[in-house]
């Protein structure tokens, strides 16, 4: 839902969260350690070691997987919560939280697959907003980021470049 402010505009974003891959592997894991200690206690000790062989890659590979997704949390990534867009700065609030971003005027704002990505220096992924309701709320925010005025006309929202 978007709705024009003084300064700017206030978007309500409908997104959900995305599924938490890291958990249902790490739930794998878990079923595969009680797997190898079953076969530690029932099958002969050669079969057993190798089992366990097979569990320690796993967890190395988890671990690894675990570890690229914290370097790649340095993007804020919002689906979800109230928007408060005004030129150069927009401020989520979400369940009580409340977390400003700034947009400088180097950065770069696309649009692309109904979300909205916003890149920081050297090409590096500062923000990523999805869950709009509609394509105009995608186009308002992007004008406003970028410092276009906004003009109401009854039930329409004309752009102005500046």
């Amino acid at each position: 839902m978007l709705q024009l402010t003084e300064h700017g505009v206030t978007i309500t974003l409908n997104g959900k969260s995305p599924i938490d891959k890291l958990f249902w592997i790490a739930c794998v894991l878990v079923v595969l350690a009680i797997g190898v200690a079953v076969a530690m206690v029932s099958l002969p000790m050669e079969l057993a070691i190798r089992f366990l062989a097979v569990l320690a890659i796993v967890s190395f590979f988890f671990n690894n997987y675990k570890q690229n997704i914290k370097n790649q949390k340095s993007a804020v990534i919002i689906n979800s919560g109230i928007l408060n867009v005004q030129q150069g700065i927009i401020t989520h609030n979400n369940m009580g939280k409340q977390q400003h971003i700034t947009v400088l005027t180097h950065d770069k704002i696309k649009v692309c697959n109904s979300e909205l990505i916003v890149y920081g220096e050297k090409q590096r992924v500062k923000c990523r907003i999805s869950g709009f309701d509609n394509d105009k709320e995608i186009e308002v925010m992007s004008g406003i980021l970028q410092g276009k005025s906004i003009n109401k006309r009854h039930a329409n929202i004309k752009m102005q470049s500046s």
